[in-house]
């Protein structure tokens, strides 16, 4: 009965009662429990696993909209669910809530229910699924924590002409971004993670931004003292359902795990986590060139906006910025030439103006463009 229902986790849009069957057939040695309810009084789900001394707890899509590393989680309960958990983690005891804010997942929003970020919300704790996360890591006490999100296509390693297709953050305990213990410990483990899928990903794995934000949950327990990795999904070339992108977070989540249960993060040093290339914000999902604006040759920079409709994700082409020279590099380029922008009729093209329904033609601008 698991299988049937791991199976149907895929695509960018993921049925939270498909979810919640795969959870309340896994195997006994899975503790699946309630520990609460949404704004919107869905459940929201914990599954422990292992009798080992060291506590690592996960959890994912407290963004609603952030479902990649949701599939990676499902992926590692059915790899979990095929092997002897003693013999791959023995030290280790690991409690993962799915998803924290399953209104949001249902809406396909960043917010929950109330339209709060939750990621926002880890000192104000006005929102229930924030209050359920605290109750767990006050009372679990966890050595790790793995903070699991995606982030947008926009961006790309510095220095690499490449997106970012997974990135990573030891987060600041403090405003000016110190060192102590429990950050090296999670730069290690990311130094770890990088060695390890760089060979996979070469040029494609980023070192998130380490503003400090009291707010953000990671932030919020790197200050408390409890060793935080930030996980960020992001685009590998192609992969708008972000398929090949659950796989490497799969072995990043699998390879975290065993450094932390073998001790081998011990071996790497902060230089090694500052090695990483830093994310910026490079791109455009595509890039038209060559488009007549005014008497001028210009440059059309299109972001996709991802929409809920009918239970499918649709991506919007969005103007984002014209000139004859753009600020961002394009996933894709085609050339004006190759469109039929006849219906158009001469109208003057704005940013903010969505492509799809400007051109009257609705599969134009769609990921399958050739």
């Amino acid at each position: 009965m698991s299988l049937k229902h791991y199976n149907k986790i895929k695509g960018r849009y993921l049925s939270y009662t498909n979810l919640s069957r795969y959870l309340q057939n896994l195997p006994t040695d899975f503790k699946v429990s309630v520990i609460g309810h949404s704004e919107k009084n869905e459940k929201i789900y914990q599954v422990e696993l292992g009798n080992g001394p060291t506590k690592v707890l996960m959890w994912s899509q407290m963004h609603g909209n952030e479902s990649t590393t949701t599939k990676a989680v499902f992926d590692l309960f059915e790899k979990l669910r095929k092997v002897t958990f003693s013999a791959s983690f023995e030290n280790l005891n690991i409690l993962i809530i799915p998803v924290l804010n399953p209104d949001g997942l249902k809406a396909y929003t960043r917010q929950n229910a109330n339209q709060v970020d939750l990621n926002r919300d880890a000192q104000n704790l006005t929102q229930v699924e924030s209050q359920i996360l605290k109750n767990v890591y006050i009372n679990y006490a966890p050595d790790f924590c793995f903070n699991l999100h995606d982030q947008r296509t926009i961006f790309g390693t510095k220095g690499f002409n490449k997106p970012a297709t997974l990135s990573f953050l030891a987060p600041a305990f403090n405003e000016a971004r110190e060192m102590n213990s429990q950050r090296l410990k999670a730069m290690q483990i990311i130094a770890g993670i990088y060695k390890e899928l760089s060979e996979d990903l070469p040029g494609g794995i980023g070192r998130y931004d380490d503003t400090f934000n009291l707010n953000c949950i990671g932030d919020t327990l790197m200050n408390r003292g409890i060793s935080t990795i930030l996980f960020e999904a992001g685009h590998f070339p192609d992969d708008y359902e972000r398929e090949q992108t659950r796989q490497f977070v799969f072995k990043a989540l699998w390879r975290g795990l065993d450094l932390i249960n073998s001790h081998a993060y011990k071996k790497f040093t902060e230089k090694n986590y500052l090695t990483i290339p830093e994310n910026e914000k490079q791109f455009y999902d595509l890039i038209i060139e060559n488009i007549e604006q005014e008497s001028k040759i210009c440059q059309i920079g299109i972001q996709y906006e991802e929409r809920l409709t009918e239970g499918e994700i649709h991506f919007i082409p969005i103007i984002a910025e014209i000139g004859s020279k753009l600020s961002r590099k394009g996933l894709r380029y085609i050339c004006a030439k190759q469109l039929d922008l006849s219906v158009l009729n001469g109208k003057l093209l704005k940013v903010g103006d969505e492509l799809k329904y400007l051109s009257g033609t609705s599969g134009l601008f769609s990921l399958n463009l050739t």
